[in-house]
C-alpha cells in the first residue's frame, strides 16, 4: 500500500482542481447550478477521502508500535518528504476524514455567498490537517501545522458573524505567536541533531537544560492550539463568529493538534522537561476544568457555552497526557476522539436552530420538545455524551484520564472530578432552558423538526457516540501498542 498516505492526504486537492475547472468551464452559466455542482464535487471528494482513510485504518497493524505506510522522498536542502502513521496518529486521520463530509452537508443551505471559495477552503484545510498527522519530518510538519491557519482564518473572517474579522485576527495572532517560538526550537533541534526526521529525533537525547527551553517553545504553540487556560480566550470568540461547519472543524479537529503535538514531541523528545513541568500542566488543567465550567454556566449564547465546555474537556486531555502512564495517555487519546465527535455534533445541533431562528441566545428558546421532538432526542444524546454519561464515548475518556492521573497525583484527580459535576450542571441547565418548559415565544410556533439532510448528518455521529461508548476496545486496541511504547520509553528516560 505504498503511497496510500500521500493519496489520502492530497486527494481533497483533486476536488479543488475539479471545482476550479467547473468554474472555468461554467462561464456565464447559472450561478445556482454552478454552486450546486461544486457542492456535489466537494461531497464526493470528502467521501472518497473517508473511504481511503477507512482502508488505511483497516490495513493498519495494531500490534506494530512503529510507523507504518512510510513514504520517504528526498526533497531539497537535505530535507525529506516523509510520511507515516502509528497508533497515535492513524485515528486522527480517520476522524478528520469522517467529519469533513458532514461539514459539507451542514453547509448545503446555510452558505449563500462565495460558495465555491468556501468549499475550496474546506478541502484545502482537510489536506493540511491530515498532513499534520502523517508528517514524519519536522519541517514538513511545521508547514502543514501552520498552513492550516490560513483556510481557517478565511472561513471565520469571510463567512462568520458580525465580529468575524476581530475573531479571525485574534485566532490567527494567538496561534502564530506560539508557533514562531516553535519554529525557532525546530531550527535549533535540526542544527544540533543534524536531522529533521521525527523518528530519529525521538531517539535523540537532548541535554536536560536544552530540553527545558525546547519544551517551553513547543508548549507555547500547542497550549494555544488546545487551548489551555489562560491562552484560551481566542476560542469562544472564534466559535461564536465561525459558521457552523467552521465550529465543527475547529472543535472536532483543530483543537486536537495541540494534544497530538504533546504526544508526538513533548513526551518522547523532551521527557526530563515534561516530568519537570508536570505540576504546572496539572495546575493549568485543573484551573481550566473548574474555571471554564463555571464560566460556561453563566453564558447566554449557546455556542459560547459549548466553546467553554471544550476548554474544560481539553483540560482532561492535558492532564491525562502528562500523567505519563498508559491509562492517562489512552484516556487522553480517547477523550480527544470522543470530543471530536460529540462537540462537532453539539455545534451542529446549535446550527439547526440557528438556521431556522437566526439567534443563539438561550433566553430566546424554550419548549422546543413540543415542536421538535426528534431534535430534542438528538440534542439530549449528545448533551449526555458531553457530560460523560456511561454508555457514551464521553464516559470512557474521562474515567481513563482520571484513573491515570490518580496514579500520578491524587489531588489533581480529585479536583478534576468536580469538573464532571460542573459539566452536568451547565449542560443540563442549557438543555432544560432550550428544550423543556412552555413555548412562550410566538416566533417559535412555526419552527420545524429535523429534515432528511439533517438526519443524514446526525446518524453517523449518533452511531459513533454509542458504539465507542459500549465498545472502547475498537479504539484502545488500535492505540495500545504505540501508547505502551511511548510510555515505556518516557518512563525509562525519566528513571521511572
Amino acid at each position: 500500500m505504498t503511497g496510500i498516505l500521500s493519496l489520502t492526504t492530497f486527494f481533497p486537492l483533486i476536488g479543488v482542481v475539479a471545482i476550479l475547472v467547473l468554474h472555468a468551464l461554467g462561464g456565464k452559466a447559472d450561478q445556482a447550478k454552478l454552486e450546486n455542482g461544486a457542492k456535489w464535487i466537494a461531497l464526493a471528494t470528502t467521501l472518497a477521502t473517508l473511504a481511503l482513510s477507512i482502508l488505511l485504518t483497516a490495513r493498519f497493524d495494531p500490534l506494530n508500535p512503529g510507523f507504518q505506510f512510510v513514504e520517504t522522498v528526498t526533497w531539497f536542502a537535505g530535507l525529506r518528504y516523509s510520511m507515516g502513521v502509528d497508533g497515535i496518529s492513524v485515528l486522527f486521520v480517520l476522524l478528520t476524514a469522517f467529519l469533513l463530509p458532514l461539514c459539507i452537508l451542514a453547509s448545503w443551505k446555510s452558505i449563500e455567498k462565495r460558495v465555491l471559495e468556501y468549499l475550496i477552503a474546506f478541502l484545502i484545510l482537510e489536506t493540511l490537517v491530515i498532513g499534520v498527522f502523517c508528517a514524519l519530518d519536522l519541517i514538513l510538519f511545521y508547514i502543514f501545522f501552520e498552513g492550516g491557519l490560513l483556510p481557517m482564518f478565511l472561513i471565520i473572517g469571510i463567512w462568520g458573524g458580525q465580529r468575524r474579522v476581530y475573531a479571525a485576527f485574534k485566532f490567527f495572532l494567538y496561534t502564530l505567536l506560539g508557533s514562531v517560538l516553535m519554529l525557532a526550537a525546530i531550527l535549533w533541534m535540526i542544527t544540533t541533531a543534524h536531522t529533521s526526521s521525527i523518528p530519529e529525533l525521538m531517539a535523540y537525547k537532548f541535554a536536560p537544560g536544552a530540553q527545558i527551553w525546547l519544551w517551553l517553545a513547543f508548549f507555547a504553540s500547542f497550549a494555544v492550539k488546545m487551548p489551555m487556560w489562560p491562552v484560551h480566550t481566542w476560542l469562544p470568540d472564534a466559535h461564536v463568529e465561525a459558521p457552523t461547519a467552521g465550529s465543527v472543524i475547529l472543535a472536532g479537529i483543530l483543537l486536537k493538534l495541540g494534544g497530538y503535538g504533546f504526544l508526538r514531541f513533548c513526551l518522547p523528545m523532551f521527557p526530563d522537561a515534561s516530568l519537570y513541568f508536570t505540576p504546572l500542566v496539572f495546575t493549568l488543567s485543573v484551573v481550566a476544568i473548574i474555571y471554564t465550567s463555571l464560566v460556561a454556566f453563566r453564558q447566554v449564547d449557546i455556542k459560547k457555552l459549548i466553546a467553554y465546555s471544550s476548554v474544560a474537556h481539553m483540560g482532561f486531555v492535558t492532564m491525562g497526557i502528562f500523567a505519563g502512564n498508559a491509562q492517562g495517555v489512552q484516556g487522553a487519546m480517547y477523550q480527544m476522539l470522543s470530543h471530536g465527535v460529540i462537540s462537532g455534533a453539539l455545534f451542529l445541533c446549535v446550527g439547526v436552530v440557528y438556521d431556522r431562528m437566526h439567534t443563539r441566545e438561550i433566553a430566546f428558546y424554550g419548549g422546543l420538545v413540543n415542536r421538535m421532538p426528534w431534535y430534542a432526542a438528538v440534542f439530549m444524546l449528545f448533551t449526555m455524551g458531553n457530560v460523560g454519561l456511561p454508555g457514551t464515548s464521553g464516559f470512557v475518556g474521562e474515567i481513563l484520564t482520571m484513573t491515570g492521573t490518580y496514579g500520578a497525583s491524587t489531588w489533581t484527580a480529585l479536583l478534576s472530578a468536580t469538573g464532571v459535576i460542573l459539566s452536568a450542571v451547565y449542560a443540563l441547565t442549557l438543555y432544560r432552558r432550550v428544550v423543556f418548559g412552555e413555548m412562550t415565544n410566538p416566533k417559535l410556533m412555526g419552527i420545524t423538526d429535523l429534515e432528511s439532510r439533517e438526519v443524514l448528518i446526525f446518524a453517523p455521529l449518533i452511531v459513533g457516540t454509542l458504539i465507542l461508548g459500549v465498545q472502547p476496545g475498537l479504539i484502545l486496541n488500535l492505540t495500545q501498542a504505540s501508547v505502551d511504547h511511548l510510555v515505556t520509553a518516557y518512563r525509562a528516560a525519566v528513571g521511572g
